[in-house]
């Protein structure tokens, strides 16, 4: 299999869930108890043997640093190659909107050219982080060298209403895969079509001629400004994924997804029980979860660290968790290190890291709009 090198950009969409993201960035959002949204795109990588990996940043990425580290949880601590952090030359460029940073995908890599223009493999895999999802690399990567395509864009066929047409990018393609049009974000389509998992596999010698054409003629989407208008006669290709997988484009779909972890059994076996595509995440030791002889726990996930005395009904509860005497926690979602006082009911709640919930406390939202606790406040 030829080499290949990978960009994971970890700001991009931060402000589709702005209320997780700003003390963090979307790559280090939490995710299913233990996991943060880069896992699966790092975890996808290493899976496929791809050993070089740059993930460009922007801004709040503290968290991110703290959580990568050296690499070493995913097997990228190497003398040659491995995991780097690329931080934002803000120096050098300024973005579309204005600011000192960048606002897409070409922007981040006009930003980080330098460290693009030194990869020495054949191809580069770009991905984002607001994309759920266990997928073999190798095999869009095979269909791309037998394609011989300049890029190849991983989609699935969905079907759309207005509302999440507006988040995603649609591309259509003839019989042998070859795109022929692309709608990006477009703001009045309804129905069926392809829409991208935002996972591109491109020719590095193709990709670094692109960025330095839009570094000379100030283009800043890649999809308005390379694919739609190098499609009619460059080799781009779309290769259909048929897995499971969830774009996390609000707070709504991060609810649904994580609860889907506890409702679906497919959900939960085709992101975490795929063989030889482990997901991976930075190993914390923490003491098992206790259970007090008065709690109940029905269909939920519980992590290590927990101590639970009251009620908990199909939610989801992070690292350190602490549950009240004669609390009450349903279709819920709390994070690290959440103290829910006695006597308190939550339902249909996100409570951020290190939330407390006074006793007697009654919280409740709704699936489609999840009652979002910040981090660190006191109700």
């Amino acid at each position: 299999m030829s080499s290949a090198a990978g960009f994971i950009f970890s700001n991009i969409h931060d402000g589709n869930i702005a209320e997780l993201t700003k003390l963090r960035t979307i790559a280090s959002v939490p995710f299913g108890c233990r996991y943060r949204f880069i896992d699966f795109a790092l975890s996808n990588m290493v899976n496929s043997d791809i050993y070089n990996v740059n993930v460009i940043t922007q801004h709040n990425y503290h968290s991110l640093m703290d959580h990568i580290g050296s690499g070493k949880d995913w097997d990228l601590a190497r003398r040659s190659g491995g995991v780097k952090i690329l931080p934002p030359n803000i120096t050098a460029y300024a973005g579309s909107s204005g600011h000192v940073g960048y606002a897409s995908r070409l922007e981040a890599l006009k930003s980080t050219y330098y460290s693009l223009s030194r990869v020495s493999e054949d191809y580069i895999i770009l991905s984002d982080c607001d994309v759920i999802c266990n997928i073999d690399l190798n095999d869009i990567l095979k269909y791309h060298i037998s394609k011989d395509a300049d890029m190849t864009f991983a989609v699935k066929k969905m079907e759309m209403t207005r509302e999440t047409a507006r988040n995603n990018t649609i591309y259509y393609s003839d019989a042998d895969g070859r795109i022929t049009d692309v709608l990006a974000y477009p703001q009045n389509f309804e129905g069926e079509a392809d829409i991208c998992l935002n996972i591109i596999v491109a020719k590095t010698g193709y990709l670094q001629q692109a960025v330095l054409d839009a570094i000379a003629h100030n283009y800043t989407s890649l999809n308005r400004d390379i694919i739609a208008k190098n499609f009619p006669h460059d080799n781009f290709r779309v290769y259909r994924y048929d897995g499971i997988f969830g774009v996390i484009s609000s707070l709504a779909d991060y609810f649904e997804m994580s609860m889907k972890l506890i409702s679906s059994p497919e959900v939960r076996d085709q992101l975490f029980n795929v063989r030889n595509r482990p997901v991976y995440t930075k190993v914390r030791n923490s003491v098992p979860t206790y259970y007090a002889a008065n709690s109940k726990v029905n269909d939920s996930l519980i992590a290590d660290g927990c101590d639970i005395h009251g009620t908990v009904e199909n939610s989801i509860l992070f690292r350190g968790v602490k549950v009240g005497k004669g609390a009450v926690v349903k279709n819920s979602i709390l994070m690290q290190d959440t103290i829910v006082g006695s006597n308190a009911s939550l339902n249909c709640v996100i409570s951020d890291k290190n939330a407390v919930i006074r006793d007697g406390r009654v919280l409740s939202g709704a699936e489609e709009a999840p009652y979002y606790i910040v981090k660190g406040k006191m109700i």
